[in-house]
C-alpha cells in the first residue's frame, strides 16, 4: 500500500496528467480524471496523450485542455521530446501526475518545468521525480484501475469506486447510425458485436475459425446481426473470418473506424464478445454487456471493470503475458465454440 502523503503549499491550479500509450490502459486510467476533477473542481486539469487517443475524452467534462503529442521515433528522441517539453513549459502546470512508468515521461515532465512531479518509481527514475511512489505490493493482484488511483493517495484522493466511462462525440454519433441505416440494421434487430483481435499480439486471441463457427451458429436466429471490429494490423484477419460469412448479416468494421466512431458503433451493440483488448475496456465504460475471454493475460489485473462475463481456462502457464504462445496455445484452445455459444445465449433471453 502506498503509505507515504504528499504536502502541497497550495491546491494545484494547473494539472497535467501523463495518459498511457495503450487503448485498454487509456480507458481504465479516466477514473483519474474525474476524481482529480471532483477533489480539485476549480483547478484546470489537462490531459498529455499520445497520437489518436486524445480523441478518446474529447468529450470529458472532467478535462479542460488535451495536448496531443506524436511519439518521436529512436529512444534518443522519445527522451528529447522537444515538441511535448515546449507545451509543458508553456502550461506551467503545478502539479503532475504520470501514469505511465517509462524513464521518458519523467524526463519530459522533468525538462516540461513541472513543479510536483508524482509517479511510480520505476525505471531508474526517481531523480526525476520529486514525489517518486513505491508500487503497490499487491498490484499483480488487484485491478490496474486501482493501481492508477492509488497514485493519487499521497494527494489526498483516497481509492475511489468510480468506473472507466467513456463519452460519445455526437458527430461519431450519427456516422455509425447512418452507417447501421446503410447496412440495413434495423431496430428490431439484436446486434452481437465481435472484436477477434488484440493489438498486444496473437497470444491473447481466441481461434479465428471458432469466431466463423460460433457466428453460423448464432445466425441461425433470423434478427441476429453481427459486427466485427478490429484496428487495421487485424483488419485482414478480420476480412477472412467474414468472407466466410453471409454478407447481409455479418459486417466487417474492422479498420474503417476512428477510435469516436468505434465507440459509437459498440454502444450500438447489444452485446460483445472480445478478447482481451482495448475494445473490450470501451465496452465495458459503454455499460455493454460483454463476454471476454482471456487466456495470455490476467482477467484480476485487466478483465472489465464494470463486471462482464470472463471466460478464462487458468492452465498452469497462463498468465504469461507472451505476445505469441510458444508451446500449444492450450489456455485459448480449451474454450470451446459450445461454451461461448451458451453463455451468448443466456444474455441473449435477456432481450
Amino acid at each position: 500500500m502506498v503509505k507515504q502523503s504528499l504536502s502541497l503549499s497550495a491546491s494545484p491550479q494547473r494539472i497535467v496528467v501523463r495518459m498511457p500509450n495503450w487503448l485498454g490502459d487509456f480507458v481504465m486510467a479516466t477514473p483519474i480524471l474525474t476524481d482529480l476533477r471532483h477533489h480539485w473542481p476549480a483547478a484546470k486539469i489537462t490531459a498529455l496523450c499520445q497520437g489518436t487517443l486524445g480523441t478518446v475524452i474529447q468529450e470529458d467534462p472532467h478535462v479542460d485542455e488535451i495536448i496531443i503529442f506524436n511519439r518521436p521515433k529512436g529512444y534518443l528522441n522519445r527522451i528529447v521530446n522537444r515538441e511535448g517539453v515546449s507545451a509543458l513549459q508553456k502550461g506551467n502546470f503545478d502539479l503532475g501526475i504520470l501514469l505511465t512508468n517509462s524513464l521518458s515521461s519523467a524526463y519530459l515532465f522533468w525538462r516540461g518545468n513541472v513543479q510536483h512531479r508524482l509517479g511510480y518509481a520505476t525505471h531508474a527514475r526517481s531523480l526525476l521525480l520529486n514525489h517518486p511512489i513505491p508500487f503497490p505490493e499487491h498490484r499483480k493482484t488487484q485491478h490496474l484501475v486501482n493501481t492508477y488511483k492509488m497514485l493519487l493517495e499521497p494527494i489526498g484522493i483516497p481509492v475511489s469506486l468510480t468506473s472507466p466511462r467513456l463519452y460519445i462525440q455526437p458527430k461519431a454519433q450519427l456516422t455509425a447510425t447512418s452507417k447501421l441505416a446503410q447496412i440495413g440494421v434495423q431496430s428490431s434487430d439484436l446486434v452481437i458485436g465481435m472484436n477477434p483481435g488484440a493489438a498486444y499480439g496473437s497470444a491473447k486471441c481466441w481461434l479465428p475459425e471458432r469466431f466463423t463457427q460460433l457466428c453460423n451458429d448464432l445466425l441461425v436466429k433470423p434478427n441476429i446481426k453481427i459486427l466485427f471490429f478490429g484496428d487495421k494490423t487485424g483488419a485482414s484477419l478480420v476480412s477472412h473470418i467474414c468472407s466466410l460469412l453471409p454478407a447481409d448479416r455479418v459486417f466487417n468494421l474492422a479498420g474503417t473506424t476512428t477510435l469516436p466512431e468505434l465507440f459509437a458503433f459498440i454502444q450500438n451493440c447489444h452485446l460483445f464478445l472480445t478478447n482481451d483488448s482495448g475494445p473490450m475496456h470501451a465496452a465495458s465504460a459503454l455499460g455493454i454487456p460483454l463476454i471476454a475471454l482471456f487466456g495470455s493475460t490476467s482477467d484480476t489485473a485487466t478483465g472489465p471493470y464494470g463486471g462482464g462475463k470472463i471466460i478464462h481456462k487458468h492452465v498452469p502457464c497462463s498468465p504469461c503475458y507472451r505476445r505469441e504462445c510458444p508451446i500449444d496455445f492450450r489456455c485459448m484452445t480449451r474454450i470451446g465454440v459450445q461454451e461461448v455459444y451458451e453463455e451468448i445465449q443466456k444474455m441473449i433471453e435477456t432481450y
